[in-house]
């Protein structure tokens, strides 16, 4: 079973976690922020990931804190359940559209931390969620998991669906990249680790 369960204590946020990579897409998500709610249950019903999360945060500052430790968490335990990456695929890729806005999301789970993010210029906020966040979240995401991602908007101007779309998206792609290939259990790479 690729599991991992992470819990993370500061001054600003305490965070519980579990993630199963090969779940059903069964969630448990309360941080604190509303909106990081709703896309996280968006990323785990199309990555087809289970994941329980609970954040107390300082969210009476702001939701900073609580969305990018909690994109450390996720990515610290995409990289434990992953352990030395045998027999993944390694990349996925996908073009997500969603009504007037369409994503693309590729990933490489290359054991290098790089991110290419361009969502344009979006409204200040989604509901109480300040749009800057989404871009915290995948940085932080990508550091701790240690992989590579491009999110990037190719069309699209509803600031809700274009973030909705960039965790579908992601999602999909990630869905793709950590998938067991069935004719290999080697680790997807000519160095021998990743």
């Amino acid at each position: 079973m690729r599991e991992a369960k992470i819990t993370r204590k500061t001054t600003e946020t305490e965070i519980d976690l579990a993630l199963n990579l090969d779940g059903a897409g069964v969630y448990s998500v309360k941080t604190g922020v509303p909106f990081l709610d709703h896309c996280l249950e968006l990323f785990a019903r199309h990555g087809a990931f289970s994941i329980d999360v609970t954040c107390n945060g300082d969210t009476h500052i702001d939701a900073h804190h609580s969305v990018e430790d909690i994109g450390i968490v996720l990515g610290r335990a995409f990289s434990d359940a992953l352990g030395e990456k045998r027999g993944i695929r390694r990349y996925g890729s996908i073009i997500l559209p969603m009504d007037e806005t369409l994503v693309l999301a590729a990933a490489d789970i290359s054991g290098r931390a790089h991110i290419e993010f361009d969502l344009g210029e979006l409204p200040e906020k989604v509901g109480e969620f300040d749009t800057e966040l989404a871009r915290e979240f995948w940085i932080s995401f990508v550091r701790a998991a240690n992989i590579t991602l491009h999110i990037r908007k190719l069309s699209g101007t509803n600031g809700h669906h274009i973030i909705e779309a960039t965790f579908k998206a992601a999602a999909r792609a990630l869905r793709e990249a950590v998938s067991v290939d069935p004719n290999s259990n080697e680790v997807p790479s000519t160095k021998g680790v990743l």
